[in-house]
């Protein structure tokens, strides 16, 4: 009768000694789940040369997204977070009375192609170098269009003189009073303060929490070789393509962090 006591009192102390590690096994492994870093995840929208060139499909691009037509003059795509942004300015200008409407915005490099070799033709009785800076006044080279990166937007005209009207001067004033609060500067102002490039557009706005980070990418990645595939490329040297008009925007969005 002893014996069968010792042993059952056997039994039950490694039995209770059995739990308890148990226990101390789960508090452990709850512990890990808890402290243990989240894994990190991988950038939806890798910046690579192609995209800053504007050789890619941004239709098959999950990154952009297309405008719904109420808010465009034709079919467009944007950048999600760009056109997010842009809808809250879209409302908020509405309050006050004000439309805002898309005229353009993601072109690729082939869709620039076109314009550029365009105008290339157009202007066909000139001497290479002063048809490329005729074109330059308002039109991009492929590959060196901020259009390229689903960021910036046209705005109600393409026309200075538009905004220097009743109806279109009530448009760029609200819009230069307002739209920094939503992400969007005017990237072409005047040229004062010795700005280079493109000749002021009132109606183009840049989404700068995307723009500026796609810039950044493009000077430490982008050389005049790449800059090729048209009409007149060899002319990107003597306008000086990406000092003078890449970066040929205003101190104010230079400035911008």
């Amino acid at each position: 009768m002893k014996l069968l006591f010792a042993t059952l009192a056997l039994l039950f102390t490694l039995f209770s000694c059995n739990i308890k590690d148990k226990k101390k096994e789960t508090k452990a492994i709850i512990k890990t789940k808890i402290t243990d870093p989240k894994p990190t995840k991988k950038p939806q929208n890798q910046i690579t040369k192609n995209f800053v060139l504007g050789k890619f499909d941004y239709k098959t691009d999950t990154t952009f997204i297309k405008v719904d037509k109420q808010y465009a003059a034709k079919t467009l795509y944007l950048k999600k977070e760009a056109y997010t942004s842009f809808l809250k300015m879209y409302n908020a200008a509405k309050q006050d009375n004000i439309k805002l409407i898309i005229l353009s915005g993601t072109r690729n490099f082939e869709e620039q192609k076109v314009i550029w070799e365009r105008k290339w033709e157009r202007y066909s009785n000139q001497e290479p170098l002063l048809r490329a800076k005729m074109i330059l006044e308002y039109s991009s080279m492929p590959s060196s269009s901020r259009h390229h990166w689903g960021t910036d937007l046209d705005l109600n005209n393409l026309s200075n003189s538009y905004f220097s009207s009743k109806e279109g001067k009530s448009i760029y004033n609200w819009l230069v009073e307002n739209a920094n609060d939503y992400g969007f500067y005017q990237v072409y102002t005047d040229k004062d303060n010795e700005r280079t490039g493109y000749n002021i557009e009132k109606w183009h706005w840049s989404y700068l929490p995307l723009a500026n980070t796609y810039l950044e990418y493009y000077n430490q990645n982008v050389t005049l070789n790449d800059i090729k595939g048209f009409k007149g490329y060899k002319q990107a040297k003597g306008v000086d393509i990406i000092n003078s008009y890449v970066n040929g925007i205003s101190k104010k969005i230079k400035e911008h962090k």
